[in-house]
């Protein structure tokens, strides 16, 4: 299945939120705006065309770091996946919506200067982490995920045996 991947660069619209799913994985959800200038040679200036609205979810490690890192109105550079979700409104009506499923999310730098601080604490495991996103814990023996899980295993197996 082909996925569309996008960069968007825009601010942030809406405080970022965190939450955690039924199975423990933390999500962060903030709505992204981007509007695009151009220049009018007419006026001598900069003009603001539409701004287009994005909402955008970040899962695990990334979602505590975007939850603890952006604030509204800062500017932001976002790259993942662009989905377009319909939904019936209160009114009956149909809408869509454009939804990003970050997979990287960074202060755009040319608008100001940010500190990195490296995340500390403890972190989720290789293996949780692939277990998450396998979802399933009966996948059949030669799906990639399950195969990836079984590698992290077995290289624990060895660890834990050479002590």
């Amino acid at each position: 299945m082909n996925e569309t991947v996008v960069t968007v660069v825009g601010h942030v619209a809406s405080e970022p939120s965190l939450r955690v799913t039924s199975t423990g994985a933390h999500v962060a959800g903030f709505r992204l705006a981007s509007t695009v200038r151009r220049y009018d040679r007419g006026m001598s200036a900069w003009r603001d065309a539409d701004t287009m609205f994005y909402g955008v979810s970040c899962w695990r490690a990334t979602a505590e770091n975007v939850a603890a890192s952006l604030q509204k109105g800062q500017p932001v550079i976002v790259h993942g996946r662009l989905k377009e979700r319909t939904y019936d409104d209160k009114d009956g009506i149909r809408r869509s919506s454009l939804e990003i499923d970050a997979v990287t999310v960074g202060h755009d730098l040319t608008r100001g200067v940010a500190a990195f601080t490296k995340a500390t604490g403890p972190r989720r495991d290789e293996a949780t982490e692939l277990a998450d996103l396998a979802g399933d814990a009966a996948l059949p023996d030669d799906h990639p995920a399950r195969m990836a899980l079984d590698a992290v295993a077995s290289a624990g197996e060895e660890d834990s045996s050479a002590a």
